[in-house]
Parts: C-alpha cells; sequence; structure tokens
C-alpha cells in the first residue's frame, strides 16, 4: 500500500502578513511587542535621568520591573487562552 502524502499550500509571507496571521492566532503576542519596546524606551530614557545612582543598582531594578511584566503577560495570556478553550465553549453549549 502506498501511503500518500499531505498536500501543503506553502507561499511566502511578507513581514506584514506574518504579524496579522501571529496576531489573529494569539492577540497578546502583539500587546507583548508593544510592551517591549515600551519598556525599552522607558528604560533608556530613565537611565539618562537616573542621577546619582549607580549603574548595576538601575539595571537591577528595571530587571525586577521587566520580570514583572513579563509574569503579568504571561499570566493574562493564560487566562485569555483558558477562557477561550473552556469556559467560552460551555457558554456555547447551553441550549
Amino acid at each position: 500500500m502506498s501511503q500518500e502524502k499531505p498536500i501543503f499550500d506553502y507561499h511566502e509571507e511578507s513581514q506584514t502578513e506574518k504579524l496579522a496571521r501571529k496576531s489573529k492566532e494569539s492577540p497578546f503576542m502583539v500587546i507583548g511587542i508593544t510592551g517591549l519596546v515600551a519598556a525599552v524606551g522607558y528604560g533608556a530614557y530613565a537611565y539618562k535621568r537616573r542621577g546619582a545612582m549607580s549603574t548595576s543598582v538601575f539595571l537591577m531594578q528595571f530587571r525586577v520591573i521587566a520580570q514583572g511584566t513579563v509574569v503579568g503577560a504571561l499570566t493574562a495570556g493564560m487566562m485569555y487562552t483558558l477562557y477561550k478553550n473552556h469556559f467560552n465553549k460551555l457558554k456555547g453549549n447551553e441550549h
């Protein structure tokens, strides 16, 4: 018996098309990218105006803020996925 291989429709995707597809699949990715850009911008701004604070202390504080942001974004994404996959389906099954 010969097994037929599945046929896939491969095509080149531009960066814009890929971002649009990914944002539909995972809307928190766009929020994460925006948060990253905002955090880096704020970090650069605050670093220039840190005053007498040493660089190592500033970077430690910035690391803690960045990790807190990541944990918050992951938690929000997990809650969204849980709602979308489980609780939203329960509402659709009710008559």
